[in-house]
């Protein structure tokens, strides 16, 4: 590993997880395209509405990339090769136990979930049959997420992109294969996706043997130490309320953007697509900030802490005003890709300046994460998310009366300043802790 902190080093850690993000989009686009040959409406919102829920359900154990990849990147800093290792354990056996635990709880969860967004007979028997299929991959892909975190935090992203790009590719090989050949209909896609995380799983295991060369990996002292143990409990704690309080910011957005009519609606989904794709595009300069922060707290080392947290975010602004300038001048040609009704694309453009502000004004807080995720410092996250929840939640309803649809998207960007800012001040107590 080099040990001069440059922007060479930043751009091979980020460069093959944006490459990574790229993959996910095509893999959705072939599960729809050949449930669509099916020539049936119903395949098609099965396969949608069941990849929907269980990443959904999955979502909730995202905490364990995160969290992995902070404790992991202060262990290589400090150069504590044992606790790598036994860190790679301790995610491994929580992936595996809750993943078994949505296996077990198979029935009452699909039971809630289709209560909460009910469907057709002939949608939800079918979105049954793929989802029982695709949930005994489970345990692969909840334990996936520590091993992606803990390749992080030692900077072997090219690791991450293996798994994504065999996990896709085996999964839209298998599509084809299966749905087209083999005429196994929506069962097809989901045994497609079983055999494709499995297949991930195995690659990651394959990928972390210098791990299990060593024996710290299975010392149950160290595994089970109750001290490590609670520290890795409180730290996906908090980041799992964190969470929350975010996906709770979006899904309102969703159902206050509903109360607007059916146009509003399909607008505000059309733009929320740039919002992901600045997510994804950031996504990789935030992992380089786990990584790089993560691993000079580990040595103690205050300047490489701020030279890691000053490159990347660096970088990640350089994106975000990137994005926007794009946004600007490609921003009405992409609308009009991504529909054909003049009336949605009429109102969309009317929304897109929000568009080109957001990368800018929410890079802050994206890069922040990154930066506190590698530093553990998660009650801080979680604290600033509690704040900036609740300024959105304060804001955007007076907002909303005021200036209906702009005044949700108001809202929205307010929560991305306040987390930005809020975090901002807490940086110093940051570095205070590497001194």
């Amino acid at each position: 590993m080099a040990n001069a902190l440059t922007h060479k080093r930043v751009l091979q850690i980020a460069l093959p997880i944006v490459l990574s993000n790229a993959t996910v989009p095509i893999l959705g686009v072939v599960d729809t395209g050949v449930v669509g040959q099916l020539g049936e409406a119903a395949p098609i919102g099965a396969v949608g509405i069941g990849a929907i829920i269980l990443t959904a359900f999955y979502w909730i154990f995202g905490f364990l990339r995160m969290g992995t990849a902070g404790l992991t990147a202060q262990a290589t800093g400090a150069n504590d090769q044992d606790e790598v290792a036994a860190l790679l354990s301790r995610s491994l056996l929580i992936g595996f136990a809750a993943g078994a635990l949505m296996i077990l709880g198979q029935i009452p969860l699909f039971w809630l979930a289709f209560k909460v967004s009910p469907a057709s007979a002939e949608v939800e028997a079918l979105a049954r049959s793929y989802m029982g299929i695709r949930v005994w991959s489970a345990p692969a892909t909840i334990g996936l997420y520590g091993i992606i975190g803990w390749l992080i935090a030692q900077e072997r992203t090219r690791a991450v992109f293996a798994v994504q790009v065999l996990m896709n590719g085996t999964n839209i090989g298998l599509d084809i294969l299966f749905v087209l050949h083999f005429d196994f209909g929506v069962a097809g896609v989901g045994w497609a996706t079983f055999l494709a995380e499995w297949s991930g799983l195995a690659l990651g295991l394959w990928l972390c043997r210098d791990a299990f060369a060593g024996s710290a990996w299975r010392d149950k002292v160290r595994v089970f130490d109750r001290a490590r143990l609670t520290r890795m409990a409180v730290v996906n704690t908090d980041i799992l309320v964190r969470s929350v309080l975010l996906q709770a910011i979006f899904v309102s957005f969703l159902f206050w953007g509903a109360d607007f009519g059916d146009v509003q609606l399909a607008a505000n989904q059309i733009l929320l697509q740039f919002l992901h794709v600045t997510a994804y595009a950031l996504d990789g300069f935030a992992a380089a900030a786990e990584s790089l922060v993560g691993q000079a707290l580990g040595a103690k080392n205050i300047a490489r802490l701020r030279r890691g947290a000053i490159l990347t975010s660096g970088w990640g602004l350089a994106i975000c005003v990137g994005l926007a300038a794009a946004f600007a001048l490609f921003g009405s040609s992409i609308i009009d890709i991504m529909t054909t009704a003049p009336e949605v694309r009429e109102v969309a453009r009317n929304y897109l300046p929000y568009m080109i502000a957001a990368p800018v004004v929410g890079v802050a807080s994206w890069m922040f994460d990154g930066i506190f995720i590698g530093a553990t410092r998660t009650r801080d996250m979680r604290n600033m998310m509690v704040i900036s929840a609740v300024v959105y939640f304060a804001a955007v309803i007076p907002l909303m009366a005021l200036f209906g649809n702009h005044g949700l998207w108001m809202g929205l960007l307010i929560s991305f300043i306040v987390r930005g800012i809020t975090l901002a001040l807490k940086y110093p107590g940051l570095e205070a802790e590497a001194r």
